[in-house]
């Protein structure tokens, strides 16, 4: 399981005076896809346009190129701002199968400090439920501090 206190206080130190949020997005995406063996492709789809996701920094296999807010887990979570915790991908109505292997997703919404919507931050596993109430919520807190001294011009 992850040590999410070793995580946060990795990310706090390597992300600390930063507000470039793709600089952000990769360090996150980086630290947390090694963090712990569960996630086999961790990273953010960013808002580029009104309803319209893009592939940001990930690590793992590729990834879509563009999901739009109407489509999949990622866009349920834009569309929402709510946390999609899917312990069955295939149960899950509309799902866009980038890798044929995975079988459960976490998908959180990432926020900046005027409470816009950046993107979403995306975590896939070729294991079944892999992703628990936990693991929303403190990543959830991670995102949150580590984005919160973002802001759009």
């Amino acid at each position: 399981m992850t040590d999410y206190a070793g995580l946060s206080a990795r990310l706090e130190a390597l992300c600390a005076g930063e507000t470039d949020e793709v600089a952000l997005m990769a360090t996150v995406a980086c630290e947390v896809h090694q963090s712990d063996d569960r996630f086999h492709w961790t990273g953010f789809y960013r808002v580029v346009e009104e309803n319209l996701l893009k592939i940001g920094p990930y690590q793992g296999g590729h990834g879509c190129l563009v999901i739009p807010f109407s489509r999949g887990v990622c866009g349920a979570c834009a569309r929402t701002r709510a946390v999609q915790l899917v312990p069955d991908v295939e149960a899950f109505e509309g799902h866009i199968a980038c890798a044929s292997s995975t079988r459960s997703e976490l998908v959180l919404p990432v926020q900046n400090a005027n409470g816009e919507l950046l993107g979403v931050f995306d975590l896939d596993s070729d294991l079944p439920a892999a992703f628990t109430e936990e693991d929303a919520e403190q990543l959830t807190l991670i995102l949150n501090r580590v984005f919160a001294k973002v802001s759009r011009a």
